[in-house]
């Protein structure tokens, strides 16, 4: 149960798979599920990047059989004695427990993570100080940086790590004059094992190779290395395509677009553009094509393969800059985590000096830019390509940077690559190539253990904040709903209610449910939708008929989306009011139900926070 939302979505096939007669059987179960949108059959592999599932699951059924076979004991039991009237409940601990397995390899994954950084700090700035800076700034801005502790299931939480090596590697393949084999082989697996898990990953990927073509329109790297880099990740997003069996989001991504597009410009501009010189007007020429030739692709692409599973995307950027709203955009930025930046974000990083620090960097990052820019469209020589070789890794940070800042500013969520961004950024101030005049004049380590011991004042009590954050879940409403649904409902009865609950519902009793949180689907948007004009001001007779046509034979209604708001205008009612202004000044058919669903409904469970619905057949 404290798996909710996605996490429990995804949790649930993890315990399918172990729980299978075989590992095999249990993968050809998610390949062919019944029960996540029922009637349909979807392949889950597909649809919700569930290789790190498939993974874990076969791990921990050869650590069990080992251990087994062993005779090693894997984990300590209890029961738990709740008192007031509740029944006990076995608690254990231990790697042989499924959920402490799960989290415990996510755990490891991302203290790995850490170590990355490390080797990342010190590498980008030349000094084994660079790479303390970023682990204590991360550590300092934890709760900034990531989610993992909260939220482990997330598919960032698998993911990100693979983006840090991936950084780390490209920023190799930068500094050095020319490319190896292995190193773009290398680069390409990292590039799958960060775009497998996580569906986001492609709009990251986006910014990356958009910083990288900046960085060549300006001359500080070769156009045959670029072209090198974007082939690297051309085999990528095509493995991961064929292990997605498919999935037809992937090629007709802005992403995919975009890589097209570049790997055009650099093959046609130099015979199209004929120049010896960079030129202003050329960089504006062939920024312009990128970004008119990544839209238009990506349209044609979308309109050819019939794709829409990606729209939301464009409308809630169209919902930042010009006030855009529909059901599905509301829906997102509503939520905390899709509206803009927190106010208190830059204040947070200001007090730890990660901002005021980073600041520095970036001011002498894009000082050194306007000089060689302004040398360079004048002359040509050894000098300009000396110089590119040398910083051109640091202009395309402080690009991705920028991309970040945006990105973070508009989706709040997208905080968790600014922050570990800003903190490999903080390495810098030990760099001799951008500091080497002050470090004549201070030494280095004292001016790094200066900034250090400022940072510690409000980063140790961040610490401590976070050390400090104890408890344990409960939620007993919740429980007292899934068990009636086992004991009181057939093993094929077929739920809708809120996307979180649905969730709940298939982890903990393994019931169809006809929606779900992973929202990225066209399709289940639709479906999703449907489910939710149960907090409409439609009429009941019509919100009764659209759940027949979807074959659902319980509804679980909850009083408390009818009626909270966390900020103006998203209550569930006040979100259909924009989707169905014809029934707006009507009373909320939730508010209906919640005193008297009969005739078109039937309450069959009801406590704190739930009422269930049974849907009597026509």
């Amino acid at each position: 149960m404290a798996f909710r939302t996605e996490m429990g979505l995804y949790y649930s096939y993890f315990k399918i798979i172990i729980e299978a007669p075989s590992f095999w059987s249990g993968v050809c179960t998610i390949m062919n599920d019944k029960l996540t949108e029922y009637p349909l059959v979807i392949n889950t592999l597909q649809r919700f990047n569930l290789y790190p599932e498939v993974v874990l699951a076969s791990w921990y059924r050869i650590y069990t059989t080992i251990m087994e076979f062993l005779g090693v004991p894997t984990k300590t039991c209890w029961t738990v004695n709740r008192g007031k009237g509740l029944s006990p409940v076995e608690s254990c601990e231990g790697l042989g427990d499924p959920a402490s397995f799960y989290v415990a390899v996510i755990f490891l994954l991302n203290g790995f993570m850490m170590s990355l950084f490390f080797i990342y700090g010190t590498y980008l700035s030349g000094s084994h100080l660079g790479g303390l800076v970023t682990v204590l700034c991360f550590f300092f801005n934890h709760g900034e940086c990531t989610r993992v502790m909260w939220t482990p299931p997330l598919r960032e939480s698998f993911s990100y790590p693979f983006l840090v090596m991936q950084m780390l590697l490209l920023t190799y393949i930068l500094r050095i004059p020319s490319i190896n084999t292995g190193s773009l082989i290398a680069l390409c697996v990292s590039n799958i094992f960060f775009m497998l898990p996580w569906q986001f990953a492609q709009f990251v990927l986006l910014t990356q190779i958009a910083s990288l073509f900046a960085v060549c329109i300006m001359g500080y790297i070769d156009s045959s290395k670029l072209q090198k880099i974007l082939s690297a990740h051309m085999v990528s997003l095509l493995v991961c395509f064929i292990l997605m069996f498919g999935n037809s989001m992937l090629l007709t991504s802005y992403y995919a677009a975009s890589l097209v597009v570049i790997s055009g410009i650099l093959e046609w501009s130099p015979k199209v553009l004929k120049r010896r010189k960079r030129e202003v007007c050329v960089w504006v020429i062939e920024g312009c094509a990128w970004l008119f030739g990544t839209v238009t692709l990506k349209y044609l692409t979308s309109l050819v393969f019939g794709i829409a599973d990606d729209a939301h995307i464009g409308n809630i950027l169209k919902s930042k800059f010009i006030g855009y709203k529909d059901f599905d955009t509301l829906m997102y930025t509503c939520a905390a985590e899709f509206d803009f930046m927190e106010k208190e974000t830059p204040v947070r990083y200001t007090k730890t000096l990660l901002l005021p620090v980073v600041l520095v960097v970036l001011g002498v990052i894009i000082k050194r830019v306007i000089k060689y820019i302004l040398w360079s469209l004048s002359h040509t020589g050894r000098y300009e390509k000396e110089e590119r070789f040398i910083h051109g890794e640091l202009v395309f940070h402080a690009l991705q940077l920028l991309a970040y800042s945006v990105l973070a500013i508009l989706i709040m969520r997208l905080k968790l690559f600014l922050t570990p961004h800003l903190c490999i950024m903080a390495s810098l101030v030990c760099s001799k190539q951008l500091f080497g005049w002050l470090f004549y004049k201070i030494q280095p380590k004292t001016l790094v253990f200066a900034i250090l011991a400022l940072m510690t004042i409000e980063g140790s009590a961040n610490l401590r904040t976070q050390w400090n954050i104890m408890g344990e879940f409960s939620n007993l409403p919740q429980e007292e709903l899934l068990e009636w649904i086992k004991v009181n409902t057939r093993q094929d009865a077929v739920f809708a209610g809120a996307m979180p609950t649905m969730a709940s519902v298939k982890l903990s009793t393994l019931r169809p449910i006809v929606n779900h949180p992973h929202y990225e689907d066209a399709g289940l948007r639709a479906r999703t939708k449907v489910v939710y004009s149960m907090y409409s001001r439609k009429p009941a007779s019509q919100v009764k008929r659209d759940l027949i046509k979807l074959g659902v034979n319980y509804y679980i209604l909850e009083e408390s989306l009818c009626v909270s708001r966390k900020k103006p205008g998203c209550s569930m009612p006040e979100i259909w009011d924009v989707e169905d202004p014809a029934n707006r000044g009507k009373i909320p058919l939730c508010t209906l139900m919640s005193k008297d669903s009969r005739p078109y409904f039937i309450t069959v469970f009801e406590n704190s926070n739930y009422r269930v619905l049974k849907i009597p057949k026509e």
